[in-house]
């Protein structure tokens, strides 16, 4: 059974217009700053949870939190390699 799917790639147009919304994020605060801030906004909502009780959707929270995380500890790699 083939479970691939097929994926169309981007135009470079696309592409350009996400970088420069990756820059209008970026110029407010450094990626090392924004992953701060998620953890932060991570743990509170954590936190919020003892009092809000169960949110059967965490898991969803959690790999949303960690695919950001992710991508901004790259963007933090890519500004290292660049300096």
């Amino acid at each position: 059974m083939n479970t691939k799917t097929h994926i169309t790639l981007p135009s470079d147009e696309v592409l350009l217009a996400y970088g420069k919304e990756v820059n209008t994020l970026l110029s407010s605060s450094s990626a090392g700053r924004w992953k701060e801030e998620l953890w932060t906004m991570f743990d509170g909502y954590i936190m919020a949870l003892q009092e809000l009780g169960h949110d059967p959707d965490l898991h969803h929270t959690y790999f949303c939190f960690r695919e950001l995380l992710r991508f901004f500890e790259k963007v933090e790699s890519l500004s290292a390699s660049s300096n």
